[in-house]
């Protein structure tokens, strides 16, 4: 289970295939893909899984089904680096 990270305020801008965002707690923006935006939203709503957030990029994008683990492993792991997300103690 992933979530993002609590007392976050995640602003962002968003123009074609990019956004800006801001991180209140690091104060530190990012620019980020419309899939790691896509993910964001989503953990914002509530904490998910690997299975959960797969479904909803599949159901957001295009895309490759062989791939798509990987790609969603790198996303989370890119997000966690950049502290927008933490794996759920849960």
């Amino acid at each position: 289970m992933w979530r993002v990270i609590p007392g976050q305020s995640l602003r962002y801008r968003q123009w074609d295939d990019e956004a800006v965002l801001y991180n209140d707690l690091s104060g530190a923006t990012h620019l980020l893909g419309p899939a790691a935006l896509c993910l964001l939203e989503t953990l914002r709503a509530a904490p998910g899984d690997e299975a959960a957030l797969a479904a909803g990029l599949r159901a957001a994008f295009e895309v490759d089904d062989e791939t798509l683990a990987d790609e969603l492993a790198e996303l989370l792991d890119g997000l966690a680096r950049l502290d927008l997300i933490e794996r759920c103690p849960c």
